[in-house]
């Protein structure tokens, strides 16, 4: 019995942290627009959170944006360490004065195969 396509399951809804130590950040906000995919990589050897998860723009020339906020991070960084497809979708970006205020989600994207 053929089965729907599936909507990725949203795990996590959260700002990114980090984006005003994040240097060319200012110049490159222009090319960043909402629904545009995003990848986490996991920073295991992190010496600040032990759960640092990267978030980046997607792509071959991905562009670090800045982490996922300590304290929300742990579930995401341990299902990374496992293998699951995780990814990322921007779903807000405005400016806060000199503060780039990116909101995202985080997304479990259906198992290939």
């Amino acid at each position: 019995m053929p089965t729907a396509a599936t909507s990725p399951l949203v795990l996590l809804e959260c700002l990114v942290a980090g984006t005003t130590h994040r240097e060319g950040l200012a110049e490159y906000e222009p090319r960043l627009q909402p629904n545009q995919k995003l990848t986490l990589q996991r920073e295991s050897d992190s010496s600040y959170d032990d759960w640092a998860v990267r978030v980046y723009t997607a792509g071959p020339e991905g562009f670090w944006l800045g982490y996922l906020p300590e304290g929300r991070n742990e579930t995401v960084a341990r299902l990374l360490d496992a293998g699951y497809p995780l990814s990322g979708r921007l779903t807000h970006k405005a400016w806060e004065d000199d503060w780039l205020h990116l909101e995202i989600e985080v997304l479990l994207e259906e198992k290939k195969g």
